[in-house]
């Protein structure tokens, strides 16, 4: 029997990735095995990395952000989209030192973004633009890409309140209110319901090379999300493991409320993908060209694997 191939899997620190860390662990526990591969979890700081990672072919799946996915694939990366990752799980926390209790009290202040290319960019830009505030330097809000890991942080420093928020992927968001620096402004759930945001993208080479191994990892990945869905306790203590942060933490993403982030309809959705890239290439002018979602999306593997 040969020996079974090493998938190497990008990922970052977030709640957004959390079935790959619950599939990770219920295969080191010996809970679930794996017959035609062996996973490889590789972390990442942030999105340029993830990036850089897919198109130099360092991994072999990625989880990663939808618009930069199809931006990666107009560009000519050989890869496909299987899977969403999860839906909704972001969030808009507003900085407590910055004074801020409506839309337009962000006039003048900075927001952290996470990447151009992310939905959080775009509920962010049609949450300020239905208000009124144009967006840039000069302008009403001015947007700063940041890691999502040091969002708390640059918030907890910021003692003259410059920067007014930042919209992120849990448990980031999570954190800053715990930590006491951060509050609650909006759930990216009550922007968008049911958004997609991160998606599983898969090398086309892998893919050809090796199609039972993506079946059987995308089966894991389908089952995980119920997993999470179904068994909260444990699955906090999984995810704090695999994301570095307290329990208590991961309860607030996890509980408050329910669906604040959501790991059990993964199958793609050709119609959201869609929307994410007409409004970012016809309003928002990010994306230089549009893609085939029919050709860019292989449903095979997340119909196979049951997923909703």
């Amino acid at each position: 029997m040969s020996e079974k191939p090493i998938i190497k899997v990008g990922h970052l620190k977030i709640t957004d990735h959390l079935i790959l860390g619950i599939t990770n662990d219920l295969e080191k526990s010996k809970t679930v095995t794996f017959d035609h591969f062996q996973l490889e979890t590789v972390p990442y700081l942030g999105w340029n990395q993830v990036s850089d990672a897919m198109k130099t072919g360092t991994v072999d799946v990625c989880f990663m952000l939808a618009p930069t996915a199809m931006d990666l694939y107009r560009a000519g990366v050989n890869m496909k989209l299987v899977l969403f990752a999860h839906k909704t799980g972001s969030v808009l926390i507003k900085n407590k030192v910055a004074n801020v209790s409506s839309i337009q009290d962000l006039k003048g202040k900075i927001i952290a973004i996470p990447y151009q290319l992310s939905i959080h960019n775009m509920l962010l830009h049609q949450l300020l633009t239905e208000n009124g505030l144009d967006i840039g330097a000069g302008k009403d809000v001015a947007l700063e890409v940041m890691a999502p890991s040091q969002m708390p942080q640059a918030i907890q420093y910021d003692e003259d309140g410059e920067i007014g928020g930042f919209i992120v992927a849990e448990p980031f968001g999570s954190q800053a209110i715990i930590e006491g620096y951060g509050e609650e402004f909006y759930l990216s759930k009550d922007l968008w319901p049911k958004h997609p945001c991160c998606v599983v993208v898969v090398k086309d080479e892998v893919i050809d090379k090796y199609p039972d191994a993506i079946q059987e990892l995308t089966n894991n990945l389908v089952n995980s999300g119920q997993f999470a869905k179904e068994n909260v306790d444990q699955t906090i203590k999984i995810a704090a493991s695999f994301l570095g942060q307290s329990e208590d933490v991961i309860k607030n993403v996890l509980t408050n409320p329910v669906d604040r982030v959501m790991t059990d309809e993964l199958l793609p959705n050709i119609d959201d993908l869609a929307k994410i890239q007409d409004y970012m290439h016809d309003k928002m002018k990010l994306l230089s060209g549009k893609v085939d979602l029919d050709k860019f999306v292989d449903m095979r593997f997340a119909k196979e694997s049951g997923a909703i």
